[in-house]
């Protein structure tokens, strides 16, 4: 190994990342009336009117959220993901606000979450 080479390597710098997940729900959002690609592209029939997106920190606590917003409002779980958070819920506009309020509220009061405004497209 020449110097120059050796002096090179020496020189690098190790980035490590890391996450350290706070207890929030950081989005939580409705999209009304989606298009049907998107409805074709999840695998869901197009039977809603509303989609309605969570992401939780830490990602476990998205089991939590589903089963309180399953059980507030007439929706289906679509999707859960406890690895990244993600929670996607399908039904009537009304019925996926009722089901992201209740979610974010249980979140809020009873672990003591950071809770996001509720926001629609």
């Amino acid at each position: 190994m020449s110097e120059n080479t050796f002096d090179h390597a020496e020189n690098l710098e190790r980035v490590i990342q890391e996450s350290v997940p706070g207890k929030q729900v950081t989005l939580a959002h409705i999209i009304l009336h989606p298009d049907k690609e998107i409805f074709d592209k999840l695998g869901i029939e197009d039977t809603s009117t509303a989609l309605g997106l969570l992401t939780i920190t830490p990602g476990e606590a998205a089991a939590i959220a589903s089963d309180v917003s399953g059980k507030a409002g007439n929706v289906d779980v679509v999707f859960i993901d406890r690895f990244s958070g993600s929670v996607l819920l399908a039904g009537q506009v009304d019925d996926v606000r009722a089901a992201i309020e209740a979610a974010e509220d249980t979140l809020s009061k009873i672990l003591d979450f950071t809770i996001t405004t509720i926001t629609q497209s």
